[in-house]
């Protein structure tokens, strides 16, 4: 497929960094206009004492308020593993539409039964404001951004690009940080090869923007670098590295790594877009499935 990438747009990049999660939530502005998106919100949680916080998103709201921009868009890379997405609470703070890819379909059926989730729960993705299908465009103002189709660490990943910006979501890390597990239910270390080729078949000057980074070596944390720079160098897939190589590094890696530590409420908030899941009573309630993942 051919996608719309326009270098001569440079939309204006806000990085937040949260600390507690190692994400880096975005603040994308059209440059033409007051208009913007968010890509990959942060909802704070205090896992160990059930407590749910909004410092995170409230910075974001109280940036956006400050500059006088409109909010167009919530934009969701993927079903997040390792952070709950604040995406309703931004929503009703400043409107904007929630996005994530069409096949959170699947993450959705898939996660709700390890979750036993019973029939309310709605497995079509209607939560969401729109599904992204790989080439679909939509507009921050005047800007126009597109999703493309990126699945291997999940099912449902999408890269979004507006102008000479791309957000990889958990489909790259710097070049030093190489690429995002592929053992999730649903992943699959081939298809994230391929996705990432796709990635690395936008024009080499194009800005790439992470999810996460965790510093490595010690190094501070950086969170932007280009499709040429990744090429070259990233240590998983730069330097002309084999399919084959990369799935049997991924498949090896994967085995020694330990689950994220807030993968069960993230998965149950992020399939939800957002929303906390409740119990018979309607009480803010999550579950702990025993040997389900």
């Amino acid at each position: 497929m051919s996608y719309p990438v326009n270098l001569s747009v440079k939309p204006d990049v806000s990085a937040h960094f949260d600390e507690a999660t190692n994400t880096i939530t975005y603040i994308v502005k059209d440059p033409d206009s007051e208009h913007c998106a968010i890509i990959d919100s942060v909802m704070d949680i205090d896992y160990a004492a059930g407590r749910i916080t909004y410092d995170h998103a409230d910075a974001l709201i109280m940036e956006i308020k400050k500059r006088g921009l409109t909010l167009d868009w919530i934009i969701e890379t993927h079903v997040h593993a390792d952070h709950l997405s604040a995406a309703p609470y931004i929503q009703e703070k400043l409107g904007g539409k929630i996005g994530v890819g069409e096949k959170i379909m699947i993450v959705q059926d898939t996660f709700g039964k390890v979750f036993n989730e019973g029939t309310e729960f709605q497995r079509d993705g209607s939560q969401f404001d729109a599904l992204f299908k790989d080439g679909d465009t939509y507009m921050v103002g005047g800007m126009q951004g597109f999703a493309m189709y990126t699945p291997g660490h999940t099912p449902a990943c999408m890269v979004h690009v507006m102008g000479d910006a791309a957000f990889a979501g958990d489909t790259l890390f710097m070049p030093d940080g190489g690429s995002a597990r592929a053992d999730f239910p649903g992943g699959d270390a081939g298809e994230l090869y391929d996705s990432i080729q796709k990635v690395l078949a936008l024009p080499d000057e194009t800005r790439l923007f992470m999810c996460h980074d965790y510093g490595p070596n010690g190094r501070a944390i950086q969170w932007e670098t280009t499709v040429a720079e990744q090429k070259a160098d990233n240590i998983h897939v730069g330097g002309g590295k084999t399919r084959d190589e990369f799935i049997r590094f991924r498949t090896e890696r994967d085995a020694q790594l330990d689950m994220p530590k807030l993968i069960l409420p993230s998965l149950q908030v992020n399939m939800r877009a957002g929303e906390i899941p409740t119990d018979d009573d309607g009480n803010p309630m999550l579950k702990v499935p025993v040997n389900g993942i």
